[in-house]
């Protein structure tokens, strides 16, 4: 009994811990999905009317995964490190980080083709995803952030940024992360998913639509015949 008590604790503790790194380091942070709310078009009833459409036209993307920014192999609930991936086998994170990242820039970003023509800089500040030993067990979330930058193509002036983008998701835990990988929904699949969304929402303006419970008319006269139909007083 007393063995089963020290576990609970020592696991109270480290998912204590987790939760207060990861307030920590998201206390001055916007994610991607609020910042954008504001520009949302809004429905009589207050709900957002989700369509977006590129802003521009994106020439390239230039993804940076500083070597500075520290990995760790540590097979801990929450280990201290800026780079945290077993997503792949054993390898050199900051080149496996920099693929998958080029592989939701470019993505998201293929049938970006009207509007200013643009160079993206994306840079990754955080990869932290789950450990195997915080993933067969409780779960958690992938934790990615990154600065992004939108440049003139032809000048180089900088028309957006740089600012810092939360891509943060929930990862699935013990039976459900089993599940999912059975499933062929790995981590990879998850977190090159939810980049590909954030970053083609990043690059997206909202586009006003009608909302469902707007009343519309018909009226086939000309303007002079609707406004003597509805002379103003």
């Amino acid at each position: 009994m007393k063995i089963t008590s020290l576990s609970i604790l020592v696991l109270a503790l480290g998912l204590s811990a987790c939760a207060q790194t990861t307030s920590m380091s998201t206390q001055n942070q916007v994610s991607s999905d609020v910042s954008q709310a504001p520009l949302l078009p809004q429905t009589a009833s207050g709900q957002t009317a989700m369509m977006m459409q590129s802003e521009y036209d994106v020439k390239a993307v230039n993804i940076s995964v500083p070597q500075s920014l520290r990995v760790s192999e540590a097979n801990t609930f929450h280990p201290s490190a800026d780079i945290v991936w077993r997503g792949d086998q054993p390898g050199e994170r900051h080149a496996q980080v920099k693929a998958i990242f080029e592989t939701a820039a470019a993505r998201s970003t293929a049938t970006m083709h009207s509007g200013a023509p643009v160079v993206v800089d994306l840079e990754v500040v955080r990869f932290h995803c789950l450990t195997e030993k915080t993933r067969y067990t409780v779960g958690g979330v992938h934790s990615m952030h990154f600065m992004m930058t939108v440049r003139d193509a032809t000048t180089g002036a900088v028309l957006q940024g740089p600012r810092r983008i939360v891509a943060d998701v929930k990862a699935a835990g013990g039976n459900r992360a089993v599940a999912e990988d059975q499933a062929g929904r790995t981590q990879k699949v998850v977190v090159t998913d939810r980049l590909a969304e954030v970053i083609r929402r990043e690059l997206s303006a909202p586009v006003k639509v009608l909302p469902d419970d707007a009343v519309v008319t018909r009226f086939d006269g000309s303007p002079v015949q609707l406004a003597s139909a509805y002379p103003t007083r």
